[in-house]
C-alpha cells in the first residue's frame, strides 16, 4: 500500500494503556513483519522505546525508510514531529475496566505492589494521577506545544479537553474503536486497508482479580472525563455499523458482540 506520492503509507497506533494493544501489536506484526514496526526488535523490551517522545523521533529520522507503522504509549499530536502523513487509529476501552486491568498489570510486573490490594496499588500517585485517571482523554487531546514528557504530560483535564478529544477523535483517527468488539475492529482494519492479520489469540492478559465497590466508585469519580469520551467513541463507533470499511475516515466496519478477552 502505497500514498498518493507513490511512498509507502504509515501508519500511526494511539496505543491507549490496556486496551488490547500489545495483542494487537503481535497481530500487526505478522503482516507488516517485525522490522517495519516500531519499537523494531532491537528496541523491544526497552521502556523508553514505548514512551520517550524524542527517542521516537530521532530513531524514526534514522529508519524511517524501514519503519511503516509506528505503536507505543505516544500522543496522538506526536505524529506532527515526525515529518512525515500517517494513517491513524486506536482503539479506547470502558474507563473503570480500563483502570482495573492497568493496576492488576502493575501487580504482575512491578514486586513493589506483588502483595499489594488493588486499593493500595491505585493509591500510588504516579500510578492514579500520571497513568490512570483520564489517560484518554490527555492522550487524545494535548497539542505539540504543551507536551513536555509524553504521555506523563501534566494538564488540566477540563470540559474543553474532553471536547478537543472528541475532536480529534472524529478528525484525525482514521479508524477507531472500542477494545469491547476488538474482533471487529480487527476485521475493519483488514478490510479496509487490506492487512493480513494472523489468527486470533490473546497477549498481556491480566488475572483475574476482584475489586471492591468503593475502588470501582472512587476510579469512575477521577475518570469521568475518560467516561465522556469513551461513551461518545461507543456511541460513534455504534453509528458506524454496518458501513463498507473501506471507506473514508472515521467509517468503521460492522459490529458484532465478542467475548475479546482482551485486558
Amino acid at each position: 500500500m502505497t500514498s498518493e506520492s507513490g511512498d509507502p503509507r504509515r501508519f500511526f497506533f494511539v496505543h491507549l494503556q490496556k486496551t488490547a494493544g500489545t495483542t494487537l501489536f503481535r497481530r500487526l506484526k505478522h503482516h507488516f513483519g517485525a522490522e517495519a514496526v516500531y519499537p523494531t526488535p532491537d528496541y523491544q523490551g526497552d521502556v523508553a522505546a514505548t514512551i520517550d517522545v524524542d527517542l521516537l523521533v530521532k530513531r524514526f529520522a534514522e529508519h524511517r525508510d524501514e519503519i511503516r507503522l509506528i505503536t507505543g504509549h505516544f500522543p496522538l499530536c506526536t505524529t506532527e514531529l515526525l515529518d512525515e502523513p500517517f494513517t491513524t487509529f486506536t482503539l479506547l476501552r470502558e474507563p473503570v475496566e480500563r483502570v482495573l486491568s492497568f493496576l492488576r498489570h502493575q501487580r504482575q510486573v512491578d514486586p513493589r505492589y506483588a502483595d499489594a490490594s488493588l486499593d493500595q496499588i491505585y493509591e500510588t500517585p504516579l500510578l492514579r494521577d500520571g497513568l490512570a485517571s483520564n489517560h484518554m482523554v490527555r492522550m487524545l487531546s494535548l497539542t505539540v506545544e504543551e507536551m513536555t514528557n509524553g504521555l506523563l504530560t501534566e494538564v488540566v483535564v477540563d470540559d474543553a479537553r474532553v471536547e478537543r478529544a472528541k475532536g480529534n477523535l472524529t478528525e484525525r483517527i482514521d479508524l477507531m474503536g472500542v477494545q469491547e468488539e476488538f474482533e471487529p475492529f480487527c476485521d475493519a482494519l483488514s478490510t479496509r486497508y487490506g492487512w493480513s492479520l494472523g489468527p486470533t489469540h490473546v497477549a498481556n492478559r491480566t488475572a483475574p482479580s476482584e475489586a471492591s465497590d468503593t475502588l470501582r466508585q472512587q476510579i469512575a469519580a477521577d475518570n469521568a472525563m475518560d467516561t465522556a469520551l469513551y461513551e461518545y467513541a461507543t456511541d460513534l463507533w455504534a453509528a458506524r455499523r454496518g458501513s463498507e470499511c473501506g471507506g473514508e475516515r472515521g467509517r468503521s466496519g460492522p459490529v458484532r458482540r465478542t467475548e475479546s478477552g482482551q485486558a
